[in-house]
């Protein structure tokens, strides 16, 4: 007798663990419940457990109670990572747990763009889909440098123009750090590669220059040229008179075109009434900005002119240069009687307020 339970112990023991086994496998085989590719979010504070019961109770999947003691058996040391995982049709759980196990998060990016200045920056940003907004748009630029504890008080130039990608959780905190961060990397490197004997003292004067540079021309050729103009000004002592400065400190009365009183008006921005550098930068630049500010390609070209398709004329004397803004005012006035809508106005170095 018994031998006879001895048996019929081991039997069901045995039919037990091929049940179990066999519902194991089918749990772990089983295709997501989804006809469209969805997403699963994990919080932070979230547990395996509440992560799948979650997902059983949105009907994506069944028996959720085995899918937790399997990841407790074979994944008791991985840690939940939180943010977005991508969930497509055909998916099975065993991928789903793959895909937990290796922490793959859906990414998002959001791309800062060269020549953009620091409000523009924080408009991307607050635009940007599923990044958490801990700045108030209330604030002002000086305030968020201050919370940020930024290296100067003004916070414009300081973060470098790229695309950062960023998960859910991340915040608008998270992309200007690591911005900032870049820039000083970047600039520090750019530093090292600068030419002997240049009018500017440090790393800072260089990134006020490489903003101006930036917005002087899209011309990628054409930024050393331009560089080799300001440092030839600064150098002799002459003003720079650049228009974009005269923009940026004209800030919210800005209308779309600059007139004379515009650049008699003083402002600390305004390079045709200050001697040198403004006092901050004006924008964000880029790379190649920055590695022209230092490395001005030599000449003796002093002035520069827009063509009107985004290049420019290069004048060693006062009177080539007025013969040059002459020609293309004429230019350009022709263009905008023939066009609809005109062009932009263009901005002419050097021109006499």
């Amino acid at each position: 007798m018994t031998f006879y339970l001895v048996v019929l112990s081991v039997v069901l023991v045995l039919a037990a663990a091929g049940w179990g086994y066999f519902t194991l496998q089918n749990t772990l085989n089983q295709p997501l419940r989804i006809t469209v590719a969805d997403t699963l979010e994990v919080p932070p504070g979230s547990t395996p457990a509440s992560v799948f019961a979650g997902l059983e109770n949105r009907g994506v999947i069944e028996r959720a109670a085995w899918v937790r003691r399997y990841w407790q058996w074979r994944m008791p040391d991985t840690i939940l990572q939180v943010g977005e995982y991508r969930l497509e049709p055909g998916m099975q759980v065993r991928g789903l747990l793959g895909a937990l196990q290796r922490g793959e998060v859906a990414q998002r990016s959001i791309t800062l763009v060269e020549g953009w200045n620091f409000s523009q920056f924080r408009d991307a940003l607050a635009r940007a889909e599923r990044l958490q907004q801990t700045l108030p748009r209330d604030w002002s630029n000086e305030q968020v440098a201050a919370e940020l504890e930024l290296s100067e008080p003004h916070p414009e130039g300081l973060f470098f123009p790229d695309t950062y990608l960023y998960t859910l959780g991340m915040s608008d905190r998270d992309i200007l750090r690591r911005a900032h961060q870049r820039m000083q990397q970047v600039l520090a490197e750019v530093w090292e590669q600068r030419a002997e004997d240049l009018p500017i003292s440090t790393p800072y004067e260089a990134l006020i220059l490489a903003s101006i540079i930036e917005k002087e021309t899209g011309v990628p050729h054409e930024r050393g040229e331009i560089a080799g103009v300001f440092t030839r000004r600064l150098r002799i002592g002459m003003r720079l008179q650049t228009d974009p400065t005269v923009i940026y400190g004209m800030g919210e009365n800005w209308q779309g075109k600059i007139r004379r009183n515009d650049l008699r008006r003083p402002t600390p921005y305004n390079t045709y009434t200050i001697d040198g550098l403004p006092p901050t930068p004006i924008a964000m630049p880029g790379r190649d900005s920055l590695l022209a500010a230092v490395n001005p390609k030599p000449g003796r070209s002093l002035y520069f002119v827009a063509r009107g398709d985004g290049s420019h004329v290069f004048s060693e004397t006062l009177q080539q240069h007025n013969r040059a803004v002459r020609h293309y005012q004429i230019l350009n006035r022709a263009t905008n009687y023939r066009s609809s809508p005109p062009p932009a106005e263009s901005s002419a170095s050097g021109e006499t307020p």
